[in-house]
């Protein structure tokens, strides 16, 4: 059959409250123009993220039931580490209560003035950590992955030559190691190829540099392995799941991914010294090395849905329902990187709103349309997030100005996907009518989070 049905039931439910263009108005103006500051009650469609709000399944639940708190040695443990262990091959796990915790512990450690920690393209959370403990975060986007409208397998890849000249410039020593994004969220969701992280992890070990892989959304990396990369449509996401890990050192995730829960992540390691002194920051900032900063119960749900997103009727399903809102949206003339990533559509703002110069954010004027048009609520990934500064004030700007529709996993059904489909094009039918917006409150750091605007006229 050539219709894809959700590989699931339905088993509970949660109300979702509508209101009208004109409060949205108003709730919008009242949260200085930043979505993030709206109150999920008020959001109608919820695309801010797919970061922990996934649906999680019966065995999940039940997992959580039979969760053991003991302070230390707990049976949930050994069951998330057991899994852990079987699918990255990595000889010590330990457990956080999210990715970014791990970065800080890892970046804490490794991290620091004059260091440099490279990466296909760093998300935000893992840049702040880099630049944190005060070591330079740094991108090598390949260059097909620069171009939205260019049609590519693989443009999460990561730019080899490019690093390797970086490397021989800045010195292996600065370099204590090198990240893969998988998939590269910042650069559209778009997967990296096994070719590209073996190569990469070659390259690497001729200067002595080890590779981590931040793996989020490792099973939709695996399972776009499976079906563009020569070789591997005969092998299990499982299968290209632990050979993608067989080329690491080190793995960080935050495991409200694609380990389908609420809350969690680990540090995954096979370098000793640097798993003794983690623990001891874990043990400071989260917790005992067998809890980390989460519950039992969370242990367990993290260990069934690290299981079940391998499923390969899930990720099929998974795949193909976040290219239905992408190829809807691209027959409508809709300008979106292509092709669609592996849990969110990113549209192209630059194109959407050409009027709207990036130091007037127009992927900020996109998302504030799309929650006042339709209630629904995205993320500017472009200026806000990840511009930067010139010595003379002015702004520096990111390659790509881009929204994010992230895609919670098992979530939404296909009418709420059509009903997005129709609110954007509504939106980009009328984006003469869109303006940009200065931002008046920043934090120092991931300032998206809490920054406020205001509507320029």
């Amino acid at each position: 059959m050539k219709t894809i049905i959700e590989p699931f039931k339905i088993k509970s439910v949660e109300p979702i409250r509508f209101t009208s263009e004109e409060e949205r108005r108003s709730i919008l103006a009242e949260a200085h123009f930043n979505p993030f500051l709206v109150k999920a009650d008020d959001v109608l469609i919820d695309l801010l993220t797919d970061s922990g709000t996934s649906a999680m399944s019966a065995k999940q639940w039940a997992g959580i039931m039979e969760g053991d708190e003991s302070y230390a040695g707990a049976k949930s443990f050994f069951r998330f580490e057991r899994t852990v262990k079987e699918l990255t091959g990595m000889s010590f796990v330990i457990p956080t209560h999210q990715g970014r915790a791990a970065e800080k512990i890892l970046f804490s450690i490794i991290g620091g003035k004059g260091k440099f920690i490279p990466n296909n393209t760093h998300f935000d959370t893992t840049r702040a950590n880099v630049e944190f403990s005060g070591a330079e975060a740094v991108d090598f986007m390949t260059e097909e992955g620069r171009h939205p409208e260019v049609e590519a397998d693989f443009k999460g890849n990561m730019d080899i030559a490019a690093l390797e000249s970086f490397i021989r410039d800045k010195g292996a020593a600065n370099i204590p190691a090198c990240f893969i994004t998988v998939t590269n969220n910042s650069g559209g969701g778009q997967p990296v190829s096994m070719a590209n992280i073996r190569d990469t992890k070659a390259m690497l070990s001729r200067y002595g540099i080890p590779l981590f892989l931040d793996a989020c959304r490792f099973a939709e990396n695996a399972y776009f392995i499976k079906l563009r990369e020569p070789g591997y449509a005969d092998r299990s996401p499982k299968e290209i799941a632990q050979e993608m890990f067989s080329y690491a050192d080190g793995v960080t995730m935050s495991a409200k991914k694609d380990a389908i829960v609420n809350m969690g992540g680990f540090l995954a390691l096979n370098d000793e010294s640097i798993a003794a002194q983690a623990r001891t920051l874990l043990i400071i900032t989260e917790g005992f090395p067998t809890y980390g900063g989460l519950a039992g119960r969370d242990l367990e749900a993290i260990a069934q849905g690290l299981e079940e997103v391998l499923d390969e009727h899930y990720l099929k399903y998974r795949i193909r329902s976040v290219a239905y809102l992408g190829d809807k949206l691209t027959a409508a003339g809709v300008p979106i990187l292509r092709p669609p990533g592996g849990h969110a559509v990113y549209i192209d703002a630059k194109r959407f709103l050409p009027h709207v110069p990036p130091n007037e954010y127009p992927g900020q004027s996109v998302v504030c349309d799309l929650y006042v048009r339709g209630g629904i609520r995205s993320v500017e990934i472009g200026s806000v997030m990840f511009g930067k500064y010139a010595t003379d004030g002015s702004l520096i700007s990111p390659p790509l100005e881009l929204v994010r529709l992230a895609i919670p996993r098992r979530v939404y059904t296909q009418s709420h996907i059509d009903y997005v489909v129709e609110v954007v094009i509504d939106s980009f039918k009328h984006r003469e009518r869109l303006r940009g917006y200065a931002i008046t409150f920043e934090a120092p750091a991931l300032r998206h989070f809490t920054a406020h605007f205001r509507r320029l006229s």
